[in-house]
């Protein structure tokens, strides 16, 4: 039991060390910050107002790429709900996405260079503030490949402590059933005397 919980501390450790010092006090994780280097553009805050819609647009430099796309609820709250439609400059759909939760991620297969335009609506009941985030071409992306880049300093002590939370409850709840085991093996020996 005392190695599942020094694994579980280790990990709260870890994570800890890399969050921003601020992060506790605004309650809140800045995806565009938290991973600087990932996305090759960010909007601004947009602010949208219930059963409104916000307009964003993004110029894909390249033919036959992915595009990473990610809506982040900077404020969000249970009963937040955003639609996300994505179509181009000619008209052709490329799928609606609903959103309720803080962050959204998706990917899009582009074949040709496009403007593409996002209509974010506000189905819920309150005002949002979202950012947009995309990355193009992720794969050949610096941040994902060079392993000196801030996303990847970031992305490897995430999983080290998810790895550690995870073997330290699994350690922990075995400590506790072999506990268990033990003091019933006690009580039938004291019984036997």
């Amino acid at each position: 039991m005392i190695i599942g919980l020094v694994l579980v501390i280790s990990s709260l450790v870890i994570i800890s060390s890399i969050l921003p010092p601020n992060t506790a006090q605004n309650e809140e994780l800045y995806i565009p910050t938290l991973f600087k280097g990932m996305f090759s553009q960010t909007s601004n805050d947009i602010q949208i107002l219930p059963g409104t819609s916000e307009y964003y647009s993004y110029n894909t430099k390249s033919s036959n790429v992915s595009i990473l796309w990610g809506v982040q609820i900077i404020d969000y709250q249970d009963g937040d709900n955003l639609s996300v439609t994505i179509s181009n400059i000619f008209g052709d759909e490329y799928g609606t996405f609903t959103q309720i939760t803080p962050i959204i991620f998706e990917t899009l297969e582009i074949s040709k260079s496009d403007t593409l335009n996002f209509e974010i609506q506000n189905r819920g009941s309150r005002t949002v503030n979202a950012v947009v985030m995309f990355s193009e071409d992720p794969k050949n992306s610096d941040a994902f490949s060079n392993p000196n880049s801030p996303m990847m300093t970031m992305i490897l002590p995430m999983v080290i402590s998810g790895i550690f939370f995870i073997l330290g409850i699994l350690v922990f709840l075995a400590g506790i059933i072999l506990s268990l085991v033990d003091w019933k093996k006690v009580q039938n020996n004291k019984r036997n005397y």
